[in-house]
């Protein structure tokens, strides 16, 4: 990569402070595979865990969650993972979109491309989606680790600083 371009995604030298959501009716720290996948791959990084929940795949938890994360000081990222598929429990996408102030379609768009090379054509199955709720970036992935994997390691973490840098500018 040229250095424009490395100049142009660079983003701030610290640490990014990122919260971890798993949505879940029935996970539990020792069984959340995927949340336990995007901490060891943020700590791994260079990020810090600011904050670790496991919440229902219910509106009112998500939007108060995501609200006390957008007003808490320090943190600047939302990785959620699970409820982002079509079943009538998979309640992340309507909720989390409803609250962006900026959408972020490209992420989507791209990780459902990525994910058709794999998997195929699942992959119309996810609503992964990301966007900002004021200067806090949201981004959503589905429950398999092989996803989280796929997420992390192709699109978020070699975007995260410039998108963090984007954000609050």
């Amino acid at each position: 990569m040229s250095q424009s371009v490395e100049e142009h995604k660079s983003g701030p030298a610290e640490s990014i402070r990122i919260g971890v959501v798993t949505i879940s009716d029935t996970r539990t720290l020792e069984t959340d595979r995927g949340g336990s996948l995007i901490i060891e791959l943020i700590t791994q990084a260079g990020h810090e865990v600011a904050r670790r929940e496991i919440i229902p795949d219910e509106p009112d938890a998500m939007r108060l969650l995501l609200n006390e994360c957008a007003q808490q000081q320090g943190i600047q990222a939302v990785l959620m993972t699970g409820g982002t598929g079509i079943s009538n429990r998979d309640q992340t996408y309507e909720t989390v979109t409803a609250l962006f102030t900026r959408e972020i379609t490209g992420y989507g768009e791209l990780f459902r491309y990525l994910s058709f090379k794999e998997i195929g054509s699942a992959s119309i199955l996810s609503r992964a989606t990301a966007g900002l709720i004021n200067e806090l970036l949201v981004i959503t992935m589905p429950g398999s680790p092989a996803a989280v994997l796929l997420a992390m390691e192709k699109i978020i973490l070699p975007e995260l600083k410039h998108l963090i840098r984007e954000a609050t500018k």
